[in-house]
């Protein structure tokens, strides 16, 4: 059977997916042997040219130029994979889109003038249609192993979704939220990353998204009666998915 032919393209992020495929480490040997990988800067120079079976893109689209290669890679492929908080909710640099990106342009830049970007920096999702959606910052190689080989056998992927808390519990991890009072997105972000700050008794940013019928407004209620101003607890959701907490909140509403 002839391999699909897959392109892994970057646009506004830290390249942290990108590596997280690079990381799969003994399987990376079964996924070459599985697919073709003909365009993947981070690995290789290979030129961008053909047709793709699957496209799997990183990162937001802030620019002008970003917005019509995305385009572009959409024409060239049967299937298109975001990965990551930046591909599939804004990531952290949509942030900016709550400030005025002028002023930033005037404190960060030298020349500011010379700056080319979008009035916001906004999902893949806002620009062209997305097949399937990998969350997590970053994104779970196991997750990504399990979703390039459904896509292969032609299946839906088996990942899960329900909340970051059911693995803690499983793990015997203390609810940090109830027992050191600390305000932890578990209760509304789906699992993914292995529970890895609340072993560290650190609290859950949310970096895997929000889970299905998230009850975004119970958790924010639980936050200010713990002492939290409003304003602090909209700051909590908008760290690694802004745009993706917000959309929950509004369609709640």
């Amino acid at each position: 059977m002839k391999k699909p032919k897959i392109g892994i393209f970057k646009f506004a992020s830290c390249d942290g997916c990108q590596l997280s495929i690079l990381n799969l480490e003994d399987e990376i040997l079964d996924f070459i042997e599985l697919f073709d990988i003909s365009y993947f800067r981070e690995a290789s120079d290979s030129p961008l040219k053909g047709q793709f079976d699957i496209a799997i893109v990183e990162g937001s689209i802030s620019a002008e130029r970003q917005r019509q290669d995305i385009m572009d890679i959409r024409e060239r492929s049967r299937r298109l994979i975001t990965i990551g908080a930046c591909a599939t909710s804004g990531g952290l640099q949509a942030l900016r889109n709550l400030a005025s990106l002028s002023s930033y342009k005037q404190y960060v830049y030298p020349s500011p003038d010379f700056i080319d970007a979008l009035p916001a920096s906004t999902p893949i999702s806002e620009h062209v249609f997305v097949d399937y959606e990998l969350w997590g910052c970053p994104i779970n190689k196991e997750a990504m192993v399990e979703t390039m080989v459904s896509f292969l056998i032609g299946k839906r992927p088996g990942i899960p979704k329900y909340s970051l808390c059911m693995d803690c519990k499983g793990k015997g991890i203390p609810c940090l939220l109830v027992t050191n009072g600390e305000p932890c997105l578990g209760p509304i972000t789906k699992t993914g990353c292995g529970v890895l700050c609340p072993s560290f008794g650190k609290a859950c940013y949310g970096c895997f998204g929000p889970k299905e019928e998230a009850n975004i407004e119970s958790l924010l209620k639980q936050f200010q009666d713990m002492g939290l101003t409003q304003n602090e607890c909209i700051q909590l959701l908008d760290k690694m998915n802004t745009y993706a907490y917000r959309k929950v909140r509004l369609e709640g509403r």
